[in-house]
């Protein structure tokens, strides 16, 4: 992977949640989708209090969320 093409912001966290909580992203996303109507640390507890996430994780997760959920 070149500079070019490494991937930034929360999306560079996605490999290791998957590998480290054994869900793809697209398992999370939902879960989000299940909350959405909470502000984002509200969700980023969520996460780390019932799925025992850690915080860089789930803030990456929601974060992403959050900004895709805004662009649709």
């Amino acid at each position: 992977m070149t500079e070019d093409t490494k991937i930034k912001g929360p999306a560079s966290y996605f490999p290791s949640i998957e590998k480290k909580y054994g869900h793809p992203i697209t398992h999370w996303l939902n879960l989000l989708e299940t909350v959405s109507g909470k502000k984002h640390m509200e969700m980023v507890t969520w996460l780390k209090t019932v799925y025992g996430m850690g915080h860089g994780h789930a803030n990456a997760l929601v974060a992403h969320y959050l900004a895709t959920a805004k662009s649709a």
